[in-house]
């Protein structure tokens, strides 16, 4: 069953919309949808060589405006449903005690989420709604999520080959790495 997976993914990233896919899976993430870009990405870089720098960028470009969606999110339904619900619990002046220590390391916490499997829209969210200054926040989306997709096209542009036959023959392996990382994600979202 992984093998067919395995297969009709590759299928459908070389597929002609492939790319209007990335796009879309890369917006998504980055404000309210659970899977990483990554799961196309990857496969359409070893289906199309070529192309792994111009799929990095739909990659990037996608995911920051996914992000400034996010950032939205937590802004403006923040203020709407719960700010209410805090002040009503007496959690208001905590809240903005965390909003305060959040955005001041507020750059590096969308950096380091941004590079990293830290579901990155709760990142997103959470900057819009401690009111993190949008130009700090647009900058470090833009840096991080650059880095993360150009840094995975670019080794796979490089090692594309040998690194299509490892997944392949290592199929099992590669999906449970996968499934661990974003399990691992959710998992440290609970505890910090």
């Amino acid at each position: 069953m992984l093998r067919r997976l395995y297969d009709w993914t590759m299928s459908l990233a070389s597929g002609r919309r492939a790319p209007l896919a990335l796009g879309a899976v890369s917006f998504a993430e980055s404000s309210f949808f659970p899977i990483p870009p990554d799961i196309l990405l990857i496969p359409m870089v070893i289906a199309r060589r070529t192309k792994a720098f111009a799929y990095a960028t739909i990659a990037t470009v996608s995911s920051v405006i996914g992000g400034a969606v996010g950032y939205a999110i937590g802004a403006f339904l923040f203020l709407q449903v719960a700010e209410p619900i805090l002040a009503f619990y007496g959690y208001l002046d905590k809240f903005e005690q965390f909003g305060a220590r959040f955005n001041e390391y507020g750059a590096w916490i969308v950096f380091i989420a941004g590079v990293t499997p830290f579901p990155y829209k709760v990142i997103t969210i959470a900057s819009g709604a401690t009111g993190l200054d949008f130009a700090v926040f647009m900058v470090a989306s833009v840096l991080a999520r650059g880095l993360r997709f150009f840094v995975v096209a670019g080794l796979l542009y490089l090692f594309g080959p040998p690194i299509r036959t490892f997944i392949e023959k290592r199929l099992g392996l590669m999906f449970t790495i996968f499934v661990v990382g974003l399990v691992g994600g959710f998992i440290a979202i609970k505890f910090l």
